[in-house]
């Protein structure tokens, strides 16, 4: 990548994933749903072309739409970026081949997610981020746990579902893709 940069192919899939994450995670959190789908287009760009540019689009999602609509979509950059690189190794080791191995993969990115999520939600925060996730908090927390617990059993119940949710849609996504598209991906992980 530094070589060469970016190709035309690459900025486009970057365009268009973070217009995903950003349409989805619009309407996921206007229904106040408590999973999120916005890494979606960060999971795509990871797998097609890569963890490096998995993280870039994870990065640039969190910033513009920080900027344009929501600040606090800014402070969770860390996350989005984990969430292209672990995918994006996780895809380059193979596991987007098969169903079993894409649910893994989603287990696996929300392992990495609660790590990175939980103190930025619990300390910048104070576990409320405006999301529909913000009610599994306060239940869980009313139910005697402590801030730090109720936050990461929220963070990671929420990000279970919605990232191996997230993994399924993207390995469907990919294995209905032309393969002349494909082909424009020469760092795309075997998928099929």
């Amino acid at each position: 990548m530094a070589r060469k940069g970016l190709s035309s192919q690459t900025l486009v899939l970057i365009v268009i994933s973070i217009a995903i994450n950003m349409i989805a995670g619009q309407l996921v959190s206007m229904l106040k749903l408590p999973i999120f789908l916005d890494s979606i287009g960060t999971l795509l760009s990871a797998v097609l072309a890569g963890p490096i540019i998995g993280m870039l689009t994870g990065l640039l999602t969190n910033i513009i739409w920080g900027l344009l609509t929501d600040p606090m979509a800014a402070a969770f950059a860390p996350v989005a970026m984990v969430i292209g690189l672990v995918a994006g190794l996780l895809a380059r080791i193979g596991w987007f081949r098969s169903l079993p191995k894409v649910i893994a993969s989603g287990v696996v990115i929300t392992l990495a997610v609660t790590v990175i999520a939980v103190p930025i939600r619990t300390y910048l925060f104070g576990g409320v981020t405006g999301s529909g996730a913000d009610f599994l908090v306060a239940y869980v927390h009313s139910m005697g746990n402590d801030l730090i617990e109720s936050v990461a059993m929220t963070v990671l119940g929420a990000n279970l579902v919605d990232k191996i949710l997230t993994a399924i849609i993207v390995w469907l996504l990919v294995r209905n893709m032309p393969q002349r598209t494909l082909r424009s991906f020469p760092a795309m992980a075997a998928v099929r």
